[in-house]
């Protein structure tokens, strides 16, 4: 594991909420020097897929996360325009942290000093940042339109996701 990847697998916990995180961007946690799936080869698997669960090897793709929160969310017709709001942000984030990884595999980690690797982290952070405000506006906004037995839902389904996610961290 990469210092990085280590400080990004550290920090995400800190973060208060592991599972907007986990919305935000799969291949984020899952470690951004990582070599990351352009934006159409992922739709490309998960149409191969089915889009069904990630594998022990991989992990799950944002457009897996995407389909399977909107099965766990239970979004309904009435509620799909704002829950397409929330997907593209997920896009949005996942590509941004696709594009940072790629810069960063182009750099040779040899050739980095311990200051350059620290404003490296510093983009992922921030880019980190700057989608958790995107993606909390759009799905703040569709949360906030559910019936309070779908939050109660969404509540659990968020607290689940933590909590298997704490779990493999440790």
């Amino acid at each position: 594991m990469s210092a990085l990847t280590h400080r990004l697998a550290i920090f995400a916990p800190a973060a208060g909420s592991i599972a907007v995180a986990a919305l935000l961007s799969v291949s984020f946690l899952a470690g951004p020097t990582a070599s990351a799936s352009p934006p159409t080869q992922t739709a490309q698997a998960v149409s191969k897929s089915g889009a069904g669960e990630a594998t022990a090897t991989e992990p799950e793709t944002v457009e897996q996360r995407i389909t399977n929160l909107h099965t766990e969310l239970k979004i309904t017709a009435t509620e799909e325009a704002k829950w397409n709001e929330v997907a593209q942000a997920m896009r949005e984030n996942a590509a941004t942290m696709e594009k940072l990884a790629a810069e960063r595999t182009t750099q040779a980690p040899q050739g980095m000093t311990a200051v350059d690797d620290l404003k490296s982290y510093e983009k992922f952070a921030q880019a980190h940042v700057d989608g958790l405000k995107n993606l909390i506006a759009s799905f703040g906004t569709l949360y906030n339109s559910f019936p309070d037995e779908q939050k109660k839902d969404a509540d659990k389904v968020f607290q689940s996701f933590g909590q298997k996610g704490r779990a493999e961290h440790s």
